[in-house]
């Protein structure tokens, strides 16, 4: 419909003043208010290339498609105030819309076919809890995918895990220490996480403890037998903790593939380095100087010789463009590593490779409780588990107190406790400051999960009770305001997902399935359905048929299950 409008408009200016105006579609806009028209163009980007005033360019315009209109989808267009207003045939409207709606792959596109992106996320690092903060990651990048999905993208999930590094040499140390194996069987990420903590603590009062940990790593980097065995237990550990925690979640990963398998591909990097001229020795450690480009040295290696998290990045992206050939690459991180991406990124630049300009961080803000950040070192953590836990027991009790008799409430819990979690912090821009607060997150009203889940309960409830299907119904009783705004709000479905994917904003899809829930709410309030009369009432129910299948697909793209019932 909206591309339709495009090439209308876009002929007009090309039969009046003989020009293009580039990205045509960025520029339509869709009031507000229905009296101002289906779409319009605000003429102003006109007048500067024409220099000629904006009204009587959309005079002109105006004049031009009434003239030449035989496209029976326009019902009427208006010039006001430098604004071409173009209205759109109610009738015509709607049919094409519902019936769009109605096709399996309403809001999917082709735009990635055969082109492939590589979501780095989640990455935890191993031998610690998963805790809240490693959720924005882990369910930015699970929306991400299913967004680049959606668009015919071929998506590699990849969950590159904090395998490798000094933090292990800290952990062998602890556990040589204060612990043991018996303690470590018995109590699993609990205690590698309790001797971690001490660790700082301890190391503090007797730095020579961070020298016995570099020892550690070196080993293992070296290949030392016994501290790559207790390192590769302590991963097993790790791993069995976190797959119940994506199980809770329904997310799965394609790979596995974390730091330490980049550690043997770190030489032929250095050596590649050299060869460009790229790496100069500082202190004893290998960097590539950026100072020209007002960023710190990226450090490859240490004056240890052991890799360091620059190098296994920069490896990292050089195996997946090899055995990808990604269209884009995403990492989902903290913005405390915005510096750390930078460099890699321009490392990889100045190496030759112009795919470095795919190569995007999309970060996000920190998460809080109680206005206090996380950190693991200091022992100040909410692990997910009990985040999400606690979000099931909250619904229950909910669903208990309002609904004693609904069937099968356990699983109901779950996907209204998890959901209103997962919506919280995908409803906000991914930049802000994530303040966790069970009030805000399991509130029934207002922009939350629970609400647009009722809203998809209450749709459902409506077509169980209809028995109505979407053939032979007469969609012209659909033209009155309340209705025609909702099935213009549907239309706008297709561009809000590609939308999100441009601007790397699950939050456009969060807001939009809220502003869906919400007219839908009105119309449900305002618009007799099921007692309405034989004929109307069919219309209205393929409008909530229609409503709920996108509220659902929307929903999905965050990674949100909606119940039945509720």
């Amino acid at each position: 419909m909206k591309q339709k409008v495009v090439n209308l408009i876009e002929i007009g200016i090309q039969d009046i003043y003989g020009i293009s105006l580039p990205d045509t579609e960025c520029y339509i806009e869709i009031p507000s208010n229905i009296e101002l028209g289906d779409f319009s163009l605000p003429c102003f980007t006109l007048a500067k290339m024409l220099k000629k005033s904006p009204k009587i360019i959309a005079e002109e315009l105006c004049t031009h498609l009434k003239d030449n209109n035989n496209d029976s989808m326009i019902s009427d267009v208006k010039a006001v105030n430098g604004y071409l207003n173009i209205f759109i045939d109610r009738i015509y409207f709607i049919n094409q819309i519902i019936a769009d709606v109605f096709n399996v792959s309403y809001g999917s596109s082709d735009i990635g076919s055969g082109k492939t992106i590589c979501m780095d996320y989640s990455s935890p690092n191993i031998a610690k809890n998963f805790h809240v903060g490693h959720l924005r990651t882990t369910l930015i990048g699970n929306s991400f995918s299913k967004i680049y999905s959606k668009l015919g993208y071929k998506v590699v999930r990849i969950n590159h895990l904090g395998d490798w590094g000094t933090q292990f040499g800290k952990l062998i140390v602890a556990y040589k220490k204060w612990s043991n194996k018996k303690m470590v069987e018995e109590n699993g990420i609990e205690e590698l996480l309790r001797i971690y903590i001490q660790f700082g603590h301890e190391a503090e009062k007797s730095p020579a403890l961070n020298d016995e940990a570099r020892d550690w790593f070196a080993k293992m980097e070296n290949g030392d037998e016994e501290a790559l065995s207790i390192w590769q237990w302590f991963k097993d550990i790790s791993l069995i903790e976190y797959e119940r925690v994506y199980t809770m979640l329904n997310i799965e990963f394609d790979s596995y593939v974390g730091e330490s398998f980049y550690m043997d591909k770190v030489p032929a990097l250095v050596s590649e380095l050299k060869d460009k001229k790229l790496l100069v020795e500082s202190q004893g450690a290998n960097i590539i100087s950026l100072d020209e480009y007002g960023m710190s040295p990226c450090l490859i290696t240490k004056k240890d010789g052991s890799s360091i998290y620059h190098s296994r990045d920069i490896a990292a992206a050089l195996y997946r463009k090899q055995t990808y050939n990604f269209e884009k690459c995403i990492y989902v991180t903290g913005m405390e590593q915005k510096l750390h991406f930078s460099q890699v990124f321009k490392a990889i630049e100045l190496m030759g490779y112009e795919w470095a300009n795919d190569l995007y961080h999309i970060p996000y803000g920190l998460v809080s409780m109680d206005g206090e950040k996380l950190s693991t070192r200091k022992g100040n953590i909410i692990y997910a588990e009990d985040i999400l836990n606690e979000a099931v027991s909250r619904a229950l009790n909910a669903i208990q107190e309002k609904n004693p008799d609904l069937k099968d409430k356990i699983n109901t819990a779950k996907k209204i406790g998890i959901g209103a979690v997962i919506f919280h912090d995908l409803s906000n821009q991914l930049i802000r400051d994530v303040h966790f607060k069970w009030d805000d997150v399991l509130n029934f009203d207002g922009m939350t999960a629970p609400y647009i889940q009722y809203t998809y309960a209450r749709s459902k409830s409506i077509l169980r009770k209809s028995h109505i299907d979407n053939t032979d119904v007469d969609l012209t009783y659909l033209t009155d305001d309340i209705s025609y705004e909702l099935v213009k709000k549907l239309a706008l479905y297709p561009d809000i997902v590609k939308d999100a994917a441009v601007k790397f904003e699950p939050c456009i899809i969060a807001r939009y399935a809220y502003t869906l829930s919400n007219l839908f709410n009105k119309f449900y309030h305002e618009c007799r359905i099921l007692s309405a009369d034989d004929q109307i009432r069919k219309s209205r129910i393929v409008l909530v048929n229609a409503v709920q299948k996108v509220i659902s697909d929307s929903m999905s793209l965050l990674g949100i299950e909606c119940p039945e019932e509720m």
